[in-house]
């Protein structure tokens, strides 16, 4: 994998790439970054697909928005990436926030995109949206740096909480270096914020190409995933047994092979 930056709508946008294969974009989950995906990238390119994972705005590298950005602004980040690459037509794969993000995409520049994978739909009832939205964007808007790097050890608590020591500690630092690169920037709640403003249902209903609804049974968008099937009961289903949020981290080889095998099925 390499790295480098692309000139978007916000400013620079850091991503990696790998240098051969069939493009695939992958679109991370909040509060991280591509770095979410450093395990997956070598079973990718051993399945035959370049890997070009990207920074959102004001996640890892890439500069931020100037104010809460919508999932749609988000999107607008993936198209000077592959232009940069000189790739016009890419797969995308997106994890939770980064499916929304995907799924925005697909619409905005059907041309650009041969097929979807959505790990990660987001298809609730209002009053579960409304919960969850109070509860962690209430707790991400409310975080602030205190003395002795308090904050740093509640977010890894928060992590080791919801992996439930499948993540060993190497791993669980990354994660909490991969928020404060967005809590450096402001854009700490942002991803979040935008994912419980979208309605996913609608967008969902307009999509008109291959679509893979991925989805791990300990994930806590599980739920969402039956929801999105009877939705879009023509859309391709895997699903990957256990696991929590950092399905990528925990069954990389699991999550890699249902991706390339979804995308090998629609031939070259």
């Amino acid at each position: 994998m390499r790295r480098a930056y692309a000139d978007g709508p916000f400013g620079q946008i850091h991503y990696q790439f790998a240098t051969e294969g069939r493009p695939l974009v992958l679109l991370h989950q909040a509060i991280m970054a591509s770095g979410q995906f450093d395990n997956v990238f070598a079973p990718l390119i051993a399945h035959g697909f370049a890997p070009i994972a990207i920074d959102m705005p004001g996640f890892g590298l890439s500069d931020a928005p100037p104010v809460q950005p919508a999932i749609a602004d988000y999107a607008r980040c993936v198209a000077p990436v592959l232009d940069a690459l000189g790739i016009g037509r890419a797969a995308v794969a997106g994890h939770h926030t980064g499916a929304l993000v995907g799924t925005e995409f697909a619409l905005a520049a059907p041309e650009r995109v041969e097929a979807l994978v959505i790990h990660g739909a987001m298809i609730l009832p209002d009053e579960e949206r409304k919960a969850l939205a109070d509860d962690i964007c209430g707790r991400e808007l409310a975080f602030a740096a205190r003395a002795h790097g308090e904050h740093l050890v509640d977010v890894t608590r928060i992590r080791e909480m919801l992996c439930e020591g499948r993540i060993g500690p190497d791993r669980i630092t990354d994660y909490v270096v991969q928020a404060m690169q967005a809590y450096r920037m402001g854009a700490y709640a942002y991803g979040h914020s935008a994912a419980f403003a979208y309605q996913h249902a609608g967008p969902m209903q307009r999509l008109d190409l291959p679509v893979l609804l991925l989805s791990n049974t300990g994930d806590m968008t599980h739920p969402w995933a039956q929801a999105a099937r009877a939705l879009r009961p023509d859309f391709a289903y895997a699903e990957i047994a256990g696991g929590g949020i950092d399905i990528c981290d925990e069954e990389p080889q699991e999550w890699a092979d249902a991706v390339a095998r979804f995308l090998k099925s629609l031939g070259d």
